[in-house]
């Protein structure tokens, strides 16, 4: 009987083992993964699991019972160490040979270490797994979560000192101040949100972060974390210091390639798939945050042609690709990516890529309103918009993008004007 594996327990794989049952493989189907949990869902961690509004079983998934209708096996707390694909065997750092006869590397990314001085210290934390908000979690219920309760009445509020501000960093901050913690955000760029957003969106969210009790302070280059044992003050090269019980670090992500580079994979910033999500080994395949990939409906937004995307949507309509691949299909990954952010009362829905735009027009009241749309455009064409409590504005953008129309951007911002009329 043939068999499939998959390296990697998230999104990806997820999706990718009922896929390939629903596709019509009928061999064996085996996930490794290197934690101790079945495939869950990351986007909550730094929301509802953060303040424990959700638990460990309400955000796998899938239940296990799913995959055991599926016939779908796991091997947890197992590192892949080394691939062949000459004799297509896989070795696990317990010294384990398995072979396989289909090979899909869903193995993702891993939080981006900075060498700070002092962040070997209790209380500095990365946030990428359930395991790293777990430890937030332990050392807010120590003591930091009950200091914070405290605080309205004696002033005596915990100090969170969040290193980025990108999307995970203020999604933590909205999440801690719920509980109210007091929040700290240090954010290197001259603004939030520096790398993938327009300057008016940036603006926003540092307006509402600020209304809500973060301190936000830009251009601030971390230089060291000082303590004994515990984390006590975060220390700036402008000088600056700041209290903190507790420190996360969120300045983003790199891709997990080793494996594959070791194995003599074709890797450019991920491992390089075709729009069938094949890779330079012909059975050997792969998915998710791991890719790089080419995606002919953002040639105006790609200087190659390819991308690598950190995104739910992408990795699972990938893993659908590759489970066609697998089972002799033909299924060609290329779609607008979307994504999504939670923070407080604002729900960011953000349909395509912004990159290579030459004009920002906005619809609505960025400056005092919590509800508008950013709209990317480049020689008027749309490339992507970034839509804050605007569903009906993100389904239309989405449309747009699909059709690739030319739009005027005086009509994008006329608020008298129904969204919908712009598909007419």
């Amino acid at each position: 009987m043939q068999k499939v594996i998959i390296i990697g327990s998230g999104h990806a794989a997820a999706q990718l083992a009922p896929s390939l049952r629903k596709q019509g493989w009928k061999g064996e189907i085996l996930i490794i993964g290197d934690e101790a949990y079945i495939p869950y869902q990351r986007p909550p961690l730094s929301k509802e699991f953060m303040v424990g509004k959700k638990t460990d079983d309400e955000i796998l998934i899938r239940p296990l019972s799913a995959y055991g209708q599926h016939d779908i096996s796991f091997k947890l707390n197992e590192t892949v160490v080394k691939l062949n694909p000459l004799e297509n065997t896989l070795t696990l750092s317990t010294g384990e040979s398995i072979g396989y006869d289909r090979l899909a590397l869903c193995t993702g990314a891993r939080t981006r270490k900075i060498p700070i001085p002092g962040s070997e210290l209790e209380g500095v934390f990365y946030l990428r797994t359930i395991d790293d908000v777990k430890g937030i979690k332990h050392t807010l219920d120590a003591g930091i979560k009950g200091r914070a309760k405290k605080s309205v009445n004696t002033g005596d509020s915990a100090n969170v000192v969040i290193v980025g501000g990108g999307y995970i960093g203020l999604e933590t901050a909205a999440a801690l101040r719920k509980i109210g913690v007091h929040v700290t955000i240090l954010e290197m760029q001259d603004r939030v949100l520096a790398r993938v957003t327009a300057p008016e969106v940036s603006e926003f969210y540092q307006r509402v972060h600020a209304e809500e009790g973060v301190q936000i302070h830009i251009d601030s280059i971390v230089s060291h974390i000082e303590g004994e044992g515990q984390v006590s003050v975060v220390h700036c090269k402008s000088g600056e210091r700041f209290d903190a019980d507790l420190v996360i670090i969120g300045v983003g992500v790199v891709p997990n390639v080793e494996l594959a580079e070791e194995a003599g994979l074709l890797v450019d910033n991920g491992i390089v798939v075709d729009e069938f999500g094949q890779t330079s080994v012909s059975n050997i395949f792969a998915a998710g945050d791991c890719t790089s990939h080419p995606n002919a409906l953002l040639a105006d937004s790609l200087t190659n042609g390819r991308l690598r995307l950190e995104s739910v949507p992408n990795a699972m309509e990938q893993a659908k690709t590759v489970a066609a691949s697998i089972c002799g299909q033909s299924l060609p990954y290329a779609s607008y990516p979307w994504f999504w952010s939670d923070q407080y009362d604002l729900k960011l829905q953000i349909a395509g890529l912004s990159q290579g735009f030459d004009q920002v027009v906005i619809r609505g009241d960025h400056k005092n309103s919590r509800s508008f749309v950013a709209w990317y455009l480049k020689q008027g064409k749309l490339l992507a918009a970034d839509c804050v409590n605007r569903p009906k504005e993100f389904l239309v953008a989405k449309k747009l993008l699909s059709r690739g129309d030319i739009v005027d951007p005086d009509k994008l911002v006329d608020e008298s004007i129904d969204p919908k009329t712009f598909l007419q």
